[in-house]
């Protein structure tokens, strides 16, 4: 009896026609913007095209205008779009706009459904999510902004965000607030949909980060803002998914943006390697061809390594969300073991460029300061890793063993 690791027609014929894509559009689309063309035309021309291709939404349901796509022919169509910036965005399925989609399919009343999820659906509108908050950090449960309840028609918050990613291009903001101080801590909190601009809903300002910003870095949506809310006055229609249930939800939220992190990770990661052999493949050092080398081919083979790795664990993950098993455990191994790869790889061609990686003149260097972000965002390496070997402890005080939180499933 064989392991079967063939990947279904259906799923390598999206693949290939999004690798196309990527390739064909969105790397060349780059250039054009690099060369002075306005980013909403480019972005608007994408998107139609993309659009009457049937390259839209791949994870939403066909009836709601999407892909239709289970979670491995998911998995594949992201491993290719992150291999440019424009490549997500072109088929609307960007971060942070795509969990929260998710979320409102899941919980959204048929009003919020209309309301705001047609227009995020549809490209018209994007939308940011407004969790954490500079006291609380990775932990959610610390959060202090409130909303008290006004009657029975609305609730006001008052409190402050931080990192809140993509509020500066957003049209709504998903807020999460304490709606009851004296509930279980994990039931505390509830989610509320803003429509901005609103007075109540203050951008300070874009955070200055160490990553490498364009004219266009905030217009695409990659500035983290911190919110002023005060007095801020939201129906009660806009409360998502029923009072309590913030937390839970945004979990659930967060798992998939982790992936999506990931998976764009390992198409960034292709990307840069590939840069990195093209490079050493046309150069000469010291009378010998680059790539002869054998120091420099460890280093390329490093990096295949943690390519191949990265790919398996995004495959056993996406088996297991089609089985519709349980991959918490998985999600937080792959988190934290692909935001270093990316950053590993990344180094590795930057290093192989020599002072050309190190310059503007490649996407390197930008890529470099911007992925450190990665082993902080969805939950920094550390909470993923105690949550890991706590897991592993428990099983081996359940079983005897640690094999069910380390892969052990798999056999």
């Amino acid at each position: 009896m064989a392991i079967d690791f063939d990947i279904p027609p259906e799923a390598k014929a999206i693949r290939e026609r999004v690798r196309q894509w990527v390739h064909d559009e969105c790397i060349p689309a780059e250039k054009r913007l690099l060369d002075g063309e306005d980013y909403k035309t480019v972005l608007n021309e994408l998107r139609v095209k993309a659009r009457a291709q049937g390259l839209w939404c791949p994870f939403i349901p066909k009836e709601y205008g999407g892909m239709g796509l289970g979670p491995l022919a998911n998995a594949l169509v992201q491993m290719e779009l992150g291999e440019s910036h424009l490549g997500a965005l072109s088929m609307n399925t960007q971060g942070p706009d795509d969990a929260t989609m998710l979320t409102l399919l899941e919980h959204g009343t048929p009003y919020q459904k209309e309301k705001f999820l047609k227009p995020l659906l549809n490209g018209e509108k994007r939308i940011c999510y407004s969790m954490t908050e500079k006291a609380a950090g990775a932990d959610a449960t610390g959060m202090q902004t409130r909303a008290e309840k006004k009657g029975n028609e609305s609730y006001v918050l008052n409190g402050e965000k931080w990192f809140s990613s993509a509020a500066s291009a957003a049209d709504i903001a998903l807020v999460m607030a304490k709606t009851d101080p004296d509930a279980p801590r994990h039931r505390q909190f509830s989610t509320f949909l803003v429509e901005l601009p609103n007075p109540g809903y203050r951008i300070k300002r874009d955070i200055p980060t160490m990553a490498a910003e364009g004219p266009l870095s905030h217009i695409m949506g990659g500035g983290h803002s911190e919110i002023e809310i005060r007095d801020l006055e939201v129906p009660a229609e806009n409360l998502l998914g029923g009072e309590g249930n913030g937390f839970n939800m945004g979990q659930h939220r967060l798992a998939y943006g982790r992936l999506r992190h990931g998976m764009h990770n390992v198409a960034m990661a292709q990307r840069a390697l590939d840069m990195a052999v093209e490079r050493i493949t046309s150069r000469s050092t010291f009378g010998s061809p680059l790539h002869q080398r054998q120091a420099v081919q460890f280093m390329v083979a490093e990096c295949a390594t943690e390519l191949y790795i990265a790919r398996l664990m995004l495959l056993h993950i996406a088996y297991k969300a089609e089985n519709k098993m349980d991959l918490r455990q998985e999600n937080s191994i792959a988190k934290v073991y692909l935001a270093n790869m990316v950053h590993k790889v990344v180094d590795t061609a930057i290093q192989l460029h020599g002072a050309l990686g190190y310059s503007m003149d490649t996407p390197l260097a930008r890529w470099y300061t911007q992925i450190r972000s990665q082993r902080l965002v969805d939950g920094p390496d550390e909470v993923h890793k105690w949550t890991v070997g706590r897991n592993a402890i428990k099983a081996f005080q359940a079983t005897g063993t640690t094999a069910s939180m380390a892969g052990g499933d798999l056999l």
